[in-house]
């Protein structure tokens, strides 16, 4: 129960930091996105933790989840953290700010979501798909809700071309002309820069 709060309170965090990026500006308050961040992460290593049956590490359901796990843990930080200018992402206050629209973001407006679920999915495979896996399940509900929240009220006032973005690309579910988006535009591939 305790590791629930915690992630809980990781995502309440994740959302005043979003609302303090728009309404108050709050140079403490920006720094909930690494705290929650940190919430969040305690709160999964615990789980797994007090869950796991590394016994079932050795079956092949607990093998595969947990080498998917690691591929989702990857694509997760690289998809969060280096897809994005990381200093103009979660550090600086910019005005006339652009939604990245190439590489892993034409494939959604909101990848993360797509690997964290898959990660969370894996892990709850490692600890068992049983009822203590309700933890894994809650922490991709509040995902969902805090990019629905993303896409509704924060990018549309943080971005100034994200009324057109949201024309062009997919919520959360990839489609084909999205997919060959990304891939035509991971790295600078159709403006010649490979």
């Amino acid at each position: 129960m305790r590791m629930i709060l915690l992630g809980t309170v990781g995502f309440v965090l994740y959302f005043v930091y979003d609302i303090n990026s728009i309404k108050m500006k709050n140079t403490i308050l920006q720094q909930f996105f690494g705290v929650g961040s940190l919430c969040l992460v305690i709160a999964t290593v615990g789980t797994m933790i007090n869950l796991c049956d590394f016994g079932r590490l050795k079956k092949p359901i607990g093998m595969f989840c947990a080498v998917a796990s690691i591929f989702f843990l990857l694509v997760l930080i690289y998809t969060l953290f280096f897809a994005l200018p990381f200093d103009q992402t979660y550090l600086k206050e910019n005005k006339e700010r652009l939604a990245c629209t190439e590489g892993m973001y034409a494939l959604c407006r909101h990848p993360g979501i797509l690997w964290f679920t898959a990660l969370y999915l894996c892990l709850w495979g490692i600890v068992g798909f049983s009822w203590r896996g309700i933890y894994f399940l809650l922490m991709i509900l509040w995902n969902v809700l805090y990019v629905i929240f993303q896409d509704l009220w924060i990018f549309p006032l943080t971005f100034t071309n994200y009324a057109e973005y949201k024309r062009t690309t997919p919520f959360l579910i990839p489609d084909r002309d999205s997919v060959y988006t990304c891939i035509s535009t991971w790295n600078g591939w159709n403006r010649g820069e490979r």
